[in-house]
């Protein structure tokens, strides 16, 4: 997100050399000194007639009085006046009704000089303590991230663009104008301080009630820039004027012009002139045409509020008054401001970054931090495939919209994996916006029994077979009794099974025989880095971990690979041709021994074929996977795989509070079914996300809507212009019609899809796809996909592929009814 106006600057925070400042403070005075002595001589001179008139002045009104005082008391002319004058001392002549002039001049000199002192002992403490030029340094770690998706999709940016520093040979002319025009049109004519522009601003500033214009220089706003930080106080000002004064002294125009194009901030995070040209226009700067640049001159007023990603409108009309500034200076021409507002100004930019891939951004960003410290803007070719990300984004939120109420489950995460360890989506959480926190990647919880992978693992490696049969009985390893979910015992049974039907004491009593080390260190070789206490109750998975440690360890049984290193990032690049990071290939590493991970692939599939697990099964489809339910249902877990990708899920309460009764095979096992199923068919078709058309609502018109087309057709079809009752229910002339696959919803979002639908006819039949309900068209368009597209209603549960697809677009962008949602 840029920063706000206020922010428009980087802070300094480099701590000014001594004696940098020192040197800084001198030459300074060199040049200060200079102007002063021109100041000084003129105010001398003007000084000097001033005070011979009021010499000239004194001297008549003195004499008035004391004629007056001679007519009215002819008497007294010769009389002592008192006073405090010393003995045998002449009376004084600038005496009026007994009192002496001299103390009044003494106390109104002192009123008059003392504020003048202080205010000069406040300039010089501003001199004393001069920053040197330069002082402020850029944090360089605020790089910009362009991120793409796996097939190349620009979904993202982040950070700070900084683009490429512009010389004097790409400096576009147009460009230079513009600002010059609007920021500073004196700038080629004064010596850093603009005093004429200073009184201008003002007297516009107190004409319009506000702040309208600025009277800093552009000078002022470079050594503001990279000398001062953003404190708005008389001392800053200060220094920024002797500043101001030094750099006029040191620079030439061209190049303080230059290092201001290079600095300032142009909005959407946009540091200097080309990154704001290729942030806003696809394009460095030497390429920026007069609209462009016009549009670019005015953002740096106000660039949070006008930046074009934001507010297009109000960019177009701040450029429209630049150009007239760029006629009133000569600069262009009349004709050619009109040909440029005549131009279609065209953004190309990267989209908003969706709200729920944040989660997955965050995990990125660190990475490309730890693989490149390269400086300069990068583009990072990621792993995330956009369909499924959306899809999990999706189908999380709407099993929690669903469910979550009555079962009391407050989030939700989901990972999901090639079997090479490239994340191909991550769901942190229910919502970004309202909880940054990761809960995919950050968040520690108890494993429960999907921890028994390690020990049955382990088991095998040992010798052990899925038929080996162990009894389920009560057992007691020390003070802890470990128990069963039903709290029953089956007796004997065979390792399939008891792994299928998640039976706790099977599983002590493995680790007991095995010990807990043995499988600590099967767990570490498939990459699982939480730390994991040597108790017994470790078997049943009391160890906090978290759920891409996990995911990843399941991945290394179905690659046969230990450990698999998940991974994020496929590419950097800079500003240079060769890429500065590229994914190396994977290096040898060792599998799972023997013919362990072939007995561990056939326990995975029991658990899903008839275990806790079979609300995983997804029809035609090969699956295996473990659940996970820990003490109070605190937590819930289901990892599964298919033959190309591994899926886990959790849920619980950030506050560690009880579910109702949530297990593993509940709804973890659904979400994981859910995404598992659409996204096997979804990446089986090779098909892009379906686009989402918006059902914009259309202002309501004075005219009264037009009749019913016609009446409805003999037989099931309903056509004509249909009212509504709900943004799911039509009617027709009195006969009902329900969109299949929509759950309607009433207030603001019907009164829209009315306002939509006046005068425009609907054609409905029934749903061929044999869900309850119809199948409504609109000049050609699904009727049901254009509602839940624009964020107009709810998917029922049995809606069909295409529509749910068409919520998911909906929720990921925050439209409609999704738009305020948390």
């Amino acid at each position: 997100m840029p920063p706000p106006d206020s922010d428009r600057r980087p802070p300094d925070d480099a701590s000014p050399d001594a004696g940098a400042a020192a040197r800084e403070a001198a030459a300074a005075a060199k040049v200060l000194a200079r102007q002063l002595g021109i100041l000084a001589a003129g105010a001398a001179r003007g000084a000097g007639r001033r005070g011979r008139e009021a010499a000239r002045a004194t001297g008549s009104l003195v004499g008035g009085l004391a004629a007056r005082r001679r007519s009215k008391a002819p008497a007294e002319a010769d009389a002592p006046i008192a006073g405090p004058a010393t003995a045998g001392s002449a009376p004084s002549r600038f005496a009026i009704r007994g009192r002496s002039l001299r103390p009044a001049l003494l106390v109104a000199g002192a009123v008059v000089a003392l504020p003048l002192v202080a205010l000069a002992g406040y300039v010089l403490f501003a001199f004393l303590t001069l920053p040197p030029l330069g002082g402020v340094v850029i944090d360089q770690g605020q790089r910009a991230l362009t991120v793409e998706a796996d097939d190349g999709r620009v979904f993202a940016t982040r950070g700070a663009f900084r683009g490429q520093p512009i010389t004097k040979a790409e400096l576009p002319p147009h460009l230079a104008q513009a600002i010059v025009a609007i920021e500073d049109r004196r700038f080629y004519s004064h010596w850093g301080i603009d005093l004429r522009g200073l009184v201008r601003a003002a007297w516009r500033n107190a004409v319009g009630g506000g702040v309208r214009e600025g009277g800093s220089s552009i000078t002022q706003q470079y050594v503001r820039l990279t000398s001062l930080n953003q404190e708005k106080t008389l001392r800053r000002k200060i220094q920024e004027a002797f500043l101001a004064l030094r750099v006029e002294s040191e620079m030439s125009k061209d190049d303080i012009l230059l290092g201001y194009l290079n600095t300032a901030y142009f909005g959407a995070g946009a540091y200097g002139a080309d990154a704001a040209a290729r942030r806003y226009f696809g394009k460095g700067a030497k390429a920026l045409t007069l609209p462009e640049a016009a549009m670019l001159a005015g953002l740096v007023r106000a660039p949070s509020q006008l930046a074009p990603t934001r507010n297009f409108g109000g960019a177009k009309e701040r450029a429209d008054v630049v150009l007239q500034t760029m006629v009133e200076t000569g600069a262009i021409t009349a004709e050619a401001a009109d040909a440029a507002r005549a131009k279609t100004v065209t953004l190309r930019t990267p989209p908003e970054t969706p709200p729920g891939s944040n989660y997955f951004l965050d995990l990125l960003a660190a990475d490309a931090k730890k693989l490149t410290d390269a400086p300069g803007d990068l583009t990072v070719r990621s792993t995330l495939n956009l369909d499924l990300q959306s899809l999990a984004e999706g189908i999380v939120a709407r099993r929690l919209d669903a469910e979550g109420g009555k079962k009391k489950i407050g989030q939700g995460a989901l990972v999901a994996m090639s079997k090479d360890g490239a994340i191909l989506a991550m769901v942190g959480g229910r919502d970004y916006e309202d909880s940054q926190f990761n809960r995919a990647t950050q968040a520690k919880r108890q494993a429960g029994s999907l921890f028994k992978l390690f020990v049955y693992l382990t088991a095998y490696e040992n010798g052990l077979t899925p038929e080996t049969v162990l009894v389920d009985r009560p057992v007691q390893i020390g003070d802890w009794e470990p128990q069963n979910a039903n709290n029953r015992f089956r007796g004997a049974v065979p390792l399939r099974t008891a792994f299928a039907l998640s039976i706790n004491t099977v599983a002590a009593q493995l680790g007991e025989e095995l010990g807990i080390p043995a499988v600590i260190a099967t767990a570490k070789s498939l990459g699982v880095q939480s730390e994991l206490p040597n108790v017994p109750s470790l078997a049943l998975g009391s160890a906090e971990v978290t759920l891409l440690e996990m995911t990843r360890a399941y991945a290394g049984v179905l690659a046969n690979r230990t450990p698999v290193e998940s991974f994020d990032i496929h590419a950097i690049r800079g500003g240079a041709p060769a890429p500065l990071y590229l994914r190396p290939d994977a290096k040898p590493a060792a599998g799972l021994p023997g013919d362990s991970r072939t007995m561990m692939l056939d326990s995975l599939q029991a658990v899903v074929d008839g275990g806790t697990g079979k609300g995983a099964r997804v029809s035609g489809l090969a699956v295996g996977g473990k659940t996970g339910t820990t003490q109070d249902y605190r937590d819930a877990w289901f990892i599964g795989m298919t033959p190309d990708m591994v899926v886990g899920v959790w849920v619980g309460n950030d506050d560690n509070s009880a579910m109702n009764r949530v297990g593993g095979g509940d709804v973890p096992a659904s979400i994981f079914r859910d995404f598992v199923q659409r996204a096997s068919a979804q990446m089986a078709k090779g098909r892009k996300r379906p686009s989402a058309v918006k059902a914009e609502p259309q202002p309501a018109e004075a005219a009264p809507p037009a009749p019913a087309a016609a009446a409805p057709a003999a037989g099931p079809e309903a056509r004509g212009v249909p009212e509504v009752i709900d943004t799911g229910t039509l009617s027709f002339r009195g006969r009902t019609v329900r969109l299949a696959g929509v759950d309607g919803q009433g207030g603001h979002l019907a009164r829209q899809l009315a306002r939509y639908l006046r005068r425009r006819e609907v054609v409905c039949a029934p749903d061929a796809g044999g869900t309850q309900g119809t199948r409504c068209r609109i000049d050609g368009d699904d009727l049901a996909a254009l509602i839940l597209s624009a964020g107009g209603a709810r998917a029922s549960e049995d809606a069909p592929p295409d529509l749910l697809a068409a919520e998911e677009q909906a929720r990921s962008e925050r439209t409609g009814m999704w738009g305020g949602r948390r």
